[in-house]
């Protein structure tokens, strides 16, 4: 067994959680596994995998090492293509990383569209609360919501969403008024990770080039945009999140916006790719097919 091969079988491995998973998806035996990632350990010369008798887990060297393996793997199918001269036919793998929420409401119908007319691609979607290097992971594309500054990246603009304060009716008639947004410290506070575990910020008053934020010792934490959506909507306290996230609860009446006149500048969408990837069929095909869904999407969220 060559390096690539051997690599090929450690990366299914990763993908399938076990050992036992790379031997169905690759066809070779639990032995011819176990002695492909032996032969890797042994040339880098470190452990890349603690194994128990159910699951694997990447060591530290292990995960510099599958990053490095999904970029070669990734460089070498491409070369493939390119050399065989099928660069105007869409076939292969397509990766594509966005946070959870995102990936399930947003991508997820776009990305089953998109097989049933591109039935030579396939599609990994890599949901993710954390930042991705696209590059250093193998990655073809990613939903980002930011402001981007990564200039080896080709941005797709999609829309725009804005940072949302909203509460349910019932807890709205139920609890004092909230007329702004220092009168948020009295209230039942419903957040998460991202936007703040015990204080928001919004924008400077007029005349002012200093943040106003708001203090506040929260009800509930939450690492799950739908659970705090849920919480919410039962009324049990303000939430603050994006607008997409709650853009049908508003639409329902099941929540109402609270402090629209603080709310930040909006925050834009972008689907992006590294520099070079657009050449690549799959890529190319999938930036087309689902740009003027997106677009469509961001579109009629709340203004």
């Amino acid at each position: 067994m060559d390096r690539i091969d051997a690599m090929k079988v450690f990366i299914a491995a990763l993908d399938e959680g076990s050992l036992a998973g790379a031997s169905r998806k690759t066809g070779r035996s639990a032995a011819a596994v176990s002695r492909a990632v032996a032969f890797l350990e042994a040339h880098v010369g470190v452990p890349l995998l603690h194994r128990t008798t159910r699951s694997i887990k990447l060591s530290e060297a292990g995960e510099r090492y599958a990053i490095a393996c999904r970029k070669v793997l990734s460089d070498l199918e491409e070369a493939d293509r390119q050399a065989a001269g099928e660069r105007s036919v869409p076939r292969g793998a397509l990766t594509i990383t966005s946070t959870v929420f995102a990936g399930v409401e947003l991508l997820r119908p776009i990305v089953d569209a998109f097989m049933e007319e591109y039935p030579t691609v396939s599609v990994r979607m890599h949901l993710l609360e954390r930042p991705v290097n696209l590059i250093d992971e193998g990655m073809d594309l990613a939903l980002r919501f930011a402001h981007l500054a990564d200039s080896t990246l080709v941005a797709h603009r999609i829309g725009e969403v804005r940072r949302v304060v909203v509460a349910s009716p019932r807890y709205l008639a139920t609890h004092p008024r909230i007329e702004k947004y220092s009168d948020l410290a009295k209230h039942q506070i419903i957040t998460t990770a991202h936007t703040g575990l015990d204080s928001w910020s919004f924008p400077p008053a007029g005349g002012s080039t200093v943040p106003r934020s708001v203090s506040f010792t929260p009800r509930l934490v939450v690492n799950n945009v739908r659970a705090a959506i849920a919480s919410t909507v039962d009324g049990h306290g303000v939430t603050r999140l994006l607008s997409y996230h709650v853009a049908p609860e508003i639409e329902q009446g099941a929540l109402r916006l609270i402090l629209a006149d603080a709310e930040p500048e909006p925050v834009p969408v972008h689907l992006v790719s590294p520099y070079g990837r657009l050449a690549v069929p799959k890529v190319r095909a999938f930036v087309d097919f689902a740009t003027p869904r997106l677009r469509a999407s961001f579109a009629k969220l709340p203004r």
